[in-house]
């Protein structure tokens, strides 16, 4: 009767690791935007944490201020990561329940 419980639960995790996996994937799909500065700086990036573009106004290019600049980018870039964190744990946390598990996410 053990025996069956534990095939049970061994078939019901690796259902859950497939699940996992797939939706792990499917966040290679996933876009979200960071910005800064009022929208004059604008990150968009991956549910893989991957930069995939950057757009900047013209507002913004200030030769004489190049540290502002760059201070935006940064800002849209840790905006942008943010939210893919806050996407992920969105996906993700549905298969840990709230278990902190590290090196997870």
């Amino acid at each position: 009767m053990m025996r069956g419980n534990m095939n049970n639960m061994m078939k019901q995790m690796q259902k859950m690791q497939k699940q996992m996996a797939k939706a792990q994937e499917e966040l290679k799909d996933e876009v979200v935007e960071g910005t800064a500065g009022g929208g004059v700086v604008v990150v968009k990036a991956n549910g893989h944490k991957e930069v995939i573009e950057v757009n900047i106004k013209e507002e913004a290019v200030d030769p004489d201020d190049v540290d502002m600049l760059q201070d935006l980018v940064l800002a849209a870039i840790n905006d942008a990561l943010n939210k893919v964190d806050e996407l992920t744990n969105k996906r993700l946390g549905q298969f840990t329940k709230g278990l902190n598990i590290p090196g997870m996410f």
